[in-house]
């Protein structure tokens, strides 16, 4: 993505002619009443102030509307670039001065959002692990460069990435003025590049939670219905067994009626649910266990794709693209505090819109649910029990409805009770590092015989995942 700034270009050109030739009047008046007064070199000396002032102004205007910035080697216009955890984005911005007056000074910055420059605290101001920097910097972003007509210089820079995420880079600020240091000119330079960082996915062997629609891929220990497809042996004709059971091949050899015995399964596939209200993720968890749903979310897709299974998300998270496509770039880019503050993340969001993927298969659709995956975010919109009242018509009933939560309401809990009693096949995943918060949210849940599994770190992962639904 190339732009050199031009729409965006904040600075005001020369006067018009009928300016000008008000400005040369009103100076006449004054050389005039200067002479008449006995004050000529009054007047003098501050037509020579105003002309040097004149002179700067213009200057300041003519160095800065001839500045220009280009991105290289960034993705095409209205595409993202993607890239997986621990990799490393080189980024260089030219600056070329296109006008025909050499500009002394001109500084130019590509600006990045705090807040991904940053490492994490905890609610105690302790300092996480550095990785937990989401684009930590290798490099200068910010340089003072001198140009000649049509000479160019490079800002070169590289930014890590340490988390998943949805992340803006630039927009690139040019400020320059004149060389006296009366007037500065602000304006944009590059447009910016936006970094989607995919999540971490954990390869799983097996996925053994169940939905209630019989006859699908996985044994189940019981079920109402079992499935005819999956013959598990023979055994002789009971009062009550229905005639569509009864093994002939056995009876004509033996004589004696026999009936054939099922396995009872159930469809693997799943429709992922994230919790991620502010109120039960709060700060002193962040951004560790909220990234540790997401690792879980994302391999349990991946594990369910591998299998050929149909899996979906739903979320009342906001998705950071559209966050930072309407709040991240915008603003008035004549002063450089409105520039940098275009560039900041907006930290309260009560937009509504749930955020949800409808259930599919195909490696297409897992490429979708990685990309929804890595740009969430924490809301303070629609809790989950608001959440799951608003989207549960919108819901595969066919999947099990997998909800991922750190910390659950009375009102959230009753939404969940809910839902299973009205027959929908419910698992719920509690991500907490505490024994005793995990058995205050499990116990209300086991009572309805909903599948409760503890989520305490990425090597629990593959334990949630192998805990197989009783039925």
């Amino acid at each position: 993505m190339t732009d050199n700034g031009n729409a965006a270009d904040s600075t005001s050109g020369p006067p018009a002619p009928s300016r000008w030739l008000t400005i040369v009047v009103v100076c006449a008046i004054v050389v005039f009443l200067g002479m008449v007064a006995g004050a000529g070199l009054w007047m003098t000396a501050a037509i020579t102030v105003a002309s040097v002032v004149a002179i700067g102004n213009w200057v300041a205007t003519q160095w800065s509307a001839g500045v220009v910035a280009v991105r290289l080697d960034s993705p095409e216009e209205g595409r993202d670039l993607e890239v997986v955890i621990g990799s490393l984005i080189p980024v260089t911005v030219e600056v070329t001065n296109q006008g025909k007056l050499p500009v002394a000074w001109v500084l130019a910055e590509d600006l990045i959002p705090r807040g991904a420059t940053q490492q994490a605290r905890q609610a105690d101001g302790m300092v996480l692990d550095p990785r937990t920097t989401p684009l930590p910097i290798e490099g200068a972003r910010l340089a003072v460069m001198a140009l000649l007509p049509g000479q160019s210089k490079r800002i070169e820079y590289s930014v890590r990435c340490h988390r998943r995420g949805y992340f803006q880079i630039g927009p690139t600020v040019l400020e320059t003025g004149d060389p006296v240091g009366m007037f500065r000119r602000y304006r944009l330079g590059a447009r910016p590049m936006f970094v989607t960082v995919l999540p971490k996915v954990q390869l799983l062997s097996t996925y053994e939670i169940g939905s209630r629609r019989p006859i699908g891929e996985i044994k189940i220990r019981a079920s109402s219905m079992t499935d005819p497809t999956r013959l598990r042996g023979i055994r002789q004709w009971q009062i009550g067994d229905p005639l569509r059971s009864v093994h002939w091949a056995a009876t004509a050899r033996t004589g004696t009626l026999h009936s054939k015995v099922y396995e009872p399964s159930s469809v693997a596939g799943a429709t992922i649910i994230l919790d991620l209200h502010v109120d039960t993720n709060p700060d002193q968890h962040e951004p560790l266990r909220t990234d540790l749903t997401i690792t879980t979310a994302a391999s349990i897709a991946a594990a369910l794709h591998d299998a050929g299974e149909p899996f979906g998300l739903a979320t009342n998270g906001r998705d950071a693209a559209d966050r930072i496509r309407t709040e991240g770039f915008r603003g008035d880019h004549r002063v450089r505090d409105a520039s940098v503050k275009a560039a900041s993340l907006k930290q309260l969001n009560e937009r509504l819109r749930p955020v949800i993927v409808n259930v599919d298969r195909g490696p297409v659709h897992l490429k979708e649910m990685f990309r929804t995956l890595a740009r969430l975010e924490r809301t303070d919109g629609l809790t989950l029990a608001e959440f799951l009242v608003e989207t549960e018509s919108q819901l595969s009933s066919e999947t099990t409805m997998l909800v991922m939560l750190q910390q659950a309401t009375e009102a959230d809990i009753a939404a969940l009770v809910g839902l299973s009693r009205r027959g929908w096949a419910i698992a719920v995943v509690i991500n907490t590092l505490d024994i005793d918060r995990y058995s205050r949210m499990a116990g209300p849940l086991l009572a309805e015989r909903i599948h409760v599994s503890h989520l305490q770190s990425e090597d629990s992962i593959m334990d949630v995942c192998r805990a197989q639904m009783a039925r």
